[in-house]
């Protein structure tokens, strides 16, 4: 149950799936709506750098080391009574995403663990380089009034070497590059242009229900912004255009993980972005 709104430092950047809300300022319009049905789930709260948010804990983490040398999260998450959290609405097709990240942002990963009915989520990673991490899990829990709580949670942690090499380096069959960067505030807007290798646009398919996920990681806090497209890409000469209402609170210098599906690929593509001051 949400029984407190985070300061606006706590509030992780959010997108509807809406078009028609951007200007050219780095701004989408004010006042804008977002789609229908989501009048009973909660604003986002946390930004992935707090273990505990408005009485939701992530509590019980383990790592265990599977026999073929990956690695094994184990976790729950409790609410104000210290009870598992077993009832959760689906967002963008998964009741819960994992965030795996080390403290230097050139290790990430996206996981889809899943859940016992006591409530544990598993799942399974594999990281280049023992040392610093941060495990960050977003979720809409269901409350007892059947609204849902949309809640960022996250703790750091020292994870085991596993396979060497395998970093965020830059992609040699897809690019991305910021073509509008946002503001702060709540009314920001960040456009994305992909291409192929030879700088020619591409023919996007969708990851988890929507054009591309996008996670970002101020590179002093690390707390999390979570973005998704406002609709489908503009496609000209220029390449793939990605319109995003972006939500960030903090100014600064972020690292984004773009994840996009080309030919039936995923790809996940760093890319640097330093976010202004609004006027």
């Amino acid at each position: 149950m949400i029984r407190s709104v985070a300061g606006p430092a706590s509030v992780v950047a959010a997108a509807a799936l809406l078009a028609g809300c951007s200007s050219d300022d780095g701004q989408v319009e004010a006042d804008h709506t977002h789609a229908p049905g989501q009048g009973h789930t909660s604003l986002a709260v946390g930004d992935g750098t707090r273990v505990s948010e408005v009485g939701y804990s992530l509590a019980g983490l383990q790592v265990r080391e599977q026999p073929d040398g990956t690695g094994e999260l184990r976790f729950r998450i409790d609410d104000f009574d210290g009870e598992p959290v077993t009832d959760y609405v689906e967002e963008l097709t998964k009741e819960l995403h994992l965030y795996v990240v080390n403290d230097d942002l050139t290790v990430f990963r996206h996981l889809h663990p899943t859940r016992d009915d006591d409530g544990t989520w598993t799942a399974t990673f594999d990281v280049p380089d023992a040392g610093g991490y941060r495990v960050v899990t977003e979720f809409i829990a269901v409350d007892e009034g059947g609204n849902g709580d949309h809640v960022v949670l996250g703790r750091p942690l020292a994870l085991p070497p596993g396979d060497p090499g395998d970093t965020a380096a830059e992609d040699r069959a897809v690019s991305v590059t910021v073509s509008e960067a946002p503001t702060t505030g709540a009314n920001g807007e960040l456009r994305l242009v992909v291409r192929d290798a030879a700088g020619e646009p591409v023919s996007l398919g969708t990851y988890l229900g929507t054009w591309a996920h996008v996670t970002g990681f101020h590179r002093e806090t690390g707390a999390m912004v979570h973005l998704h497209p406002l609709g489908a890409p503009e496609v000209t000469e220029d390449g793939s255009e990605l319109t995003f209402h972006a939500e960030i609170p903090d100014p600064g210098d972020y690292r984004l993980f773009v994840q996009t599906r080309v030919d039936g690929f995923l790809h996940t593509v760093p890319v640097e972005l330093t976010v202004a001051p609004s006027a």
